[in-house]
């Protein structure tokens, strides 16, 4: 029985020759080329289970195949195995940010390097059966996002809708609240679906690689440097996404600014310019209006970035989400864990309405991975939940009671009767918990249904 096909990209064939026979003796289908080129035109009979891939290839180096791979190959995608010489580690490094699954160093240990595919061949098999178990929860999932709250259905009429366009967009939003879920939406929402979509983080790089990184140099340009495509180049046709836009340093804003105007970039050691056909989008969480104001970002950038603003919420602004996502979070952890959770306990459920997320979604889905770890029934308790959230100082009930005199007539407007003053007192309510009715259900003192009936046949019947 086939246990799993594995490509071999490796120009050196003496060492291509020797790796294949020992896949071939583990007992794997194996094929084996000297250059990605070659391996891409095996592509369109079947993409294998395992790439192993030399990291630097005459022609396409194994980085920029990897992209391609992440960009081409359906899901569920290969397993990626970059091996590598000592003096290219620091790429091989940044492989494994860009996603890359292993990286090995030159010379090779047989005996490890057939563990090691061994158990990047298991990791896939295992991702594939949890993703087929995620499947029914994730169904109706808008490009990985999750949301029924009126917040959330509005974002998502926005990412459709500028997704038709060419243009820049800016994304803005906190920490966590899902501003790469929001650039991808939009990019495989668009035309350039089928193109590459690569993410960049600009806090992430040396300031002083950013240009080369960006760009791309020319063999010579500088001690050591071989002929590489920049980010720019790579994402051609497709979507590039510059996250942390507002860490760019000042002097690469004015090249990226002449880029949005004319489509040209110019690779460091070279002349001459190339045209790309790229869209770009730029992510912070930082004020940025406050940054242009200050003179650390530039006003023409900003106002070429904010050709399309799309602001993504906050999770403390989705009302009813929370909790959905909590369950889904619960669920999936559960599948994972192989622990029969069934959902969150009242007390939980209220613990997690009235906390703010600081952390939004990314701190709610580490919570709740944290919950189903530790629970020991087959619901989660409160006790299961971060300290933070049991002894949350803020208690929204106070902050609802404080306010409530606003919803009291004054002196000089007319008496209402005590149903008006419900309603009133109702849609205020919900007003202060942006649409969250489980909160205003506990506030209020009635139950959920009673809720829904008033709102229904009452509280906006007249509007």
């Amino acid at each position: 029985m086939d246990k799993g096909t594995v490509w071999i990209i490796e120009d050196d064939k003496a060492l291509g020759s020797l790796l294949r026979d020992e896949v071939q003796d583990a007992g794997f289908s194996t094929c084996w080329t000297t250059t990605a080129e070659k391996a891409l035109s095996k592509s369109n009979i079947r993409w294998p289970d395992l790439i192993i891939c030399d990291l630097m290839l005459p022609g396409m180096d194994g980085l920029t195949f990897f992209h391609k791979v992440k960009n081409e190959a359906p899901s569920p995608q290969p397993a990626y195995l970059v091996i590598t010489a000592f003096g290219t580690v620091q790429r091989a490094v940044e492989a494994l940010k860009a996603g890359v699954d292993e990286f090995l160093t030159k010379p090779l240990d047989l005996e490890h390097f057939i563990l090691t595919v061994k158990r990047l061949l298991k990791q896939k098999q295992l991702r594939e059966t949890v993703d087929k178990m995620y499947g029914l929860i994730n169904a109706d999932a808008f490009h990985g996002m999750y949301g029924q709250s009126k917040t959330m259905r509005l974002l998502f009429n926005q990412i459709r809708q500028v997704s038709k366009a060419r243009g820049p967009v800016l994304i803005l939003g906190e920490s966590g609240s899902g501003k790469e879920l929001v650039a991808r939406a939009i990019h495989h929402e668009s035309q350039r679906a089928e193109h590459p979509f690569i993410p960049v983080n600009c806090a992430g790089i040396p300031e002083h690689l950013l240009e080369s990184e960006f760009f791309g140099h020319t063999a010579g340009s500088f001690t050591g440097a071989q002929n590489r495509q920049g980010i720019f180049y790579e994402a051609q046709n497709g979507t590039l996404l510059l996250d942390e836009i507002s860490e760019m340093p000042f002097t690469l804003q004015a090249k990226l600014l002449r880029i949005l105007q004319d489509g040209k970039i110019r690779k460091i050691g070279e002349n001459r310019e190339q045209q790309v056909n790229t869209r770009i989008l730029a992510a912070t969480h930082s004020d940025i209006f406050r940054q242009v104001k200050s003179g650390h970002f530039r006003e023409d950038l900003f106002f070429r970035l904010e050709t399309f603003t799309i602001k993504v919420p906050p999770l403390r602004e989705r009302g009813d989400d929370i909790e959905l996502l909590a369950v889904r979070f619960a669920r999936q952890f559960a599948l994972v864990q192989n622990k029969a959770i069934k959902g969150l306990s009242s007390k939980a459920l209220d613990l997690i309405n009235n906390y703010p997320f600081p952390g939004n979604v990314r701190e709610l889905r580490n919570a709740i991975e944290r919950a189903v770890t530790f629970a020991k029934s087959d619901q989660i308790k409160a006790d299961d939940l971060p300290t933070r959230m049991r002894h949350s100082t803020a208690s929204e009930d106070d902050q609802i009671s404080e306010r409530s005199s606003s919803v009291l007539p004054r002196t000089e407007e007319p008496l209402y009767t005590l149903e008006e003053m419900e309603n009133r007192y109702i849609k205020h309510v919900l007003e202060r918990l942006d649409g969250n009715k489980r909160k205003a259900a506990a506030i209020l003192g009635i139950g959920r249904r009673t809720l829904y009936r008033k709102i229904e046949t009452e509280l906006y019947r007249n509007e």
